[in-house]
């Protein structure tokens, strides 16, 4: 993103939700039209989850996928630059309850990519608690500084690089700030299994049930879902999952891969399908992106 296109961002989050919904969405049926590299990657995902629908159903979840995806990226300036009392008015929490007894405690918040990913995130530090997540560099140093600010900005949450591994993650779970764990995309075959996402082997990184055995931690899933019309977003906890980690490593990624599942069903547009999930294939399988 260049220092225009923030500029823009700047100047739109000053507008009322619903003017920013009707931009974002307008937005995202552009990109629909003229992104068509990324517009492929997500015909391929849809394809391969869904061969039972037909085209053109597909191609009607791509394009509400641009739209929420665009909208979603334009409110990220509410993150960025308005006040916290703002951003309360931007997400609500739903199931608060499933967290709360657990709170102070080891606890990993599951929570997949769907494009109010961030908004629940930095919802939760906004009222309730620091957190301490993983995240990937950016390639535009501009923006990455953005992100990195809008989910530190309130309270005392930490973010730690993906290079620097799984470590300091596990001690500050263990001292109770809550992991807010991104678990579904495609890093490679170091540290994952192939398992199931609609029924297409995927490399899985593994690292949820291996923090939470090695932090004795709970995981509690966070879904965050982006409502009609300049609404806002509802992030809703789900309860605790019971005989989680188990002793088997594979299993327990299942499990986590079939939540998704379940939960991708419920808002099929709203799930990250423009990134390459099925890129590293089991040895001897061919490429599926061109």
């Amino acid at each position: 993103m260049s220092r225009i296109g923030i500029f823009f961002l700047w100047l739109v989050h000053w507008l009322p939700l619903s003017m920013q919904a009707t931009l974002g969405n307008a937005l995202g049926s552009l990109l629909y039209r003229f992104a068509g590299r990324r517009r492929r990657i997500g015909e391929i995902n849809l394809q391969l989850c869904f061969p039972q629908w037909d085209r053109i159903h597909r191609d009607a979840v791509l394009r509400d996928h641009f739209r929420c995806a665009a909208r979603g990226a334009l409110e990220h300036g509410i993150l960025w630059w308005s006040p916290v009392e703002r951003v309360k008015r931007l997400v609500h929490f739903a199931g608060l309850e499933h967290f709360q007894p657990l709170h102070g405690q080891p606890v990993i918040l599951l929570a997949p990519h769907f494009v109010g990913l961030d908004m629940g995130g930095v919802r939760f530090t906004a009222s309730y608690a620091p957190i301490v997540s993983m995240y990937s560099r950016m390639k535009n140093p501009h923006f990455d500084r953005l992100m990195l600010h809008a989910r530190t900005r309130f309270g005392s949450s930490k973010m730690f690089s993906r290079h620097d591994g799984v470590r300091p993650l596990v001690r500050e779970v263990r001292q109770g700030l809550p992991l807010y764990y991104l678990p579904d995309q495609d890093f490679g075959a170091k540290d994952a299994a192939f398992v199931p996402f609609f029924g297409v082997p995927a490399a899985t990184v593994t690292a949820l049930p291996r923090i939470a055995r090695v932090a004795d931690a709970r995981v509690v899933p966070c879904v965050t879902r982006q409502l009609p019309g300049g609404k806002g977003y509802v992030a809703q906890f789900y309860p605790a999952w019971d005989n989680f980690p188990s002793a088997d490593v594979e299993a327990d990624t299942r499990r986590m891969n079939a939540f998704i599942e379940d939960r991708v069903l419920e808002m099929p547009e709203q799930y990250f399908w423009l990134h390459k999930r099925f890129k590293t294939r089991p040895q001897g399988e061919p490429k599926l992106y061109p």
